[in-house]
């Protein structure tokens, strides 16, 4: 990584499906200025990049002037590093292969790195968090679905075509749940993420009709990961084996990750991780108990230090600081 100087900056822009958020970020990874404006408002990607500059504008105003910030770096679905594209992303508006970071570097009159929001978290916990000083770990987003950024040897690990990592995405019960985004059937996404908790809970509820639990006080609607955790800590049966299963699948899963890329640590970030121990300790007896000797308690299972609220906005600055990005 390039070492930053004192007085550049990086803004960084993390594109959700509805909202978008941006911060000019300092080498120590502090946010100077952030803001906000909607993703799904404008249909019109040029609109967009329009409405974000303008938005942005202020900020580099505040900094007094353009030539301090070193470039941009943005985190969106379904981001590809190599090309600077956002490609087929279901929940935005632009559909197809759109060319963003260029559109962005000719409005901005910046360079600009893009890669997607696990890969972006992964970078910002290299520079800024809680992998400091690691060349070889796991980040495992964990939030309503379940994302990841694999870094091997220091670097993030994109593949031949800029789409590696898609661990969420791998097949841990075969013909298992249905996830509705892709019809495939069993990945990890449909059980350890904040949806797969409430589905969990749902079917236990359903299989265990004579088993009391607080979780029948509420609406199938109003059954989410907070109150499953809510749930829990009150001592409810089913809530707590709600996630003594989750943490089975995913400590499972994480075994086949260790095997395949012998990290120093799997690092867990995401609003499903404020279940602390819940989930921590039956992911690790399982994950432990699947691996091979030549693997046991070798691997750190840790929380993220970034904080949730600045996240993403720390692994999208984090980009403009990459040896190879922005060019």
């Amino acid at each position: 990584m390039v070492v930053p100087t004192t007085h550049q900056f990086a803004l960084g822009i993390d594109i959700g499906g509805t909202n978008t958020i941006f911060g000019i970020v300092d080498s120590r990874g502090e946010i100077k200025y952030r803001g906000a404006l909607s993703t799904n408002k404008y249909d019109n990607v040029t609109d967009y990049v329009d409405a974000l500059y303008e938005a942005v504008r202020p900020a580099l105003d505040l900094i007094n002037g353009d030539e301090l910030i070193r470039g941009i770096g943005i985190g969106a679905p379904n981001g590809n590093y190599y090309n600077g594209t956002i490609e087929y992303a279901p929940n935005l508006k632009w559909k197809g292969i759109i060319p963003f970071a260029d559109l962005v570097t000719a409005k901005f009159g910046l360079p600009a790195a893009l890669t997607n929001d696990a890969n972006a978290a992964a970078v910002g916990e290299m520079m800024y968090g809680a992998a400091r000083g690691m060349k070889d770990f796991i980040m495992i987003t964990l939030g309503t679905g379940v994302g990841s950024g694999i870094v091997a040897n220091g670097q993030v690990i994109y593949g031949h075509d800029g789409f590696a990592g898609e661990l969420g995405h791998t097949i841990i019960i075969p013909n298992g749940r249905l996830h509705k985004g892709t019809g495939m059937r069993g990945s990890l996404e449909t059980y350890a993420s904040a949806t797969g908790v409430k589905m969990t809970a749902l079917e236990m509820l359903e299989s265990h009709p004579n088993e009391p639990s607080l979780l029948r006080n509420y609406k199938e609607d109003e059954i989410d990961s907070r109150v499953v955790y809510e749930c829990a800590i009150l001592g409810d049966k089913i809530a707590n084996e709600v996630y003594k299963f989750t943490g089975e699948i995913l400590g499972k899963a994480l075994a086949n990750f260790i095997m395949f890329s012998s990290p120093e640590a799997i690092i867990l970030f995401g609003g499903l991780c404020k279940a602390g121990d819940l989930l921590t300790n039956p992911t690790l007896e399982h994950m432990e108990a699947n691996v091979l000797p030549i693997y046991q308690n070798k691997v750190k299972l840790i929380f993220s230090e970034l904080k949730e609220a600045d996240a993403a906005i720390l692994g999208a600055s984090a980009l403009v600081w990459e040896s190879k990005k922005p060019s």
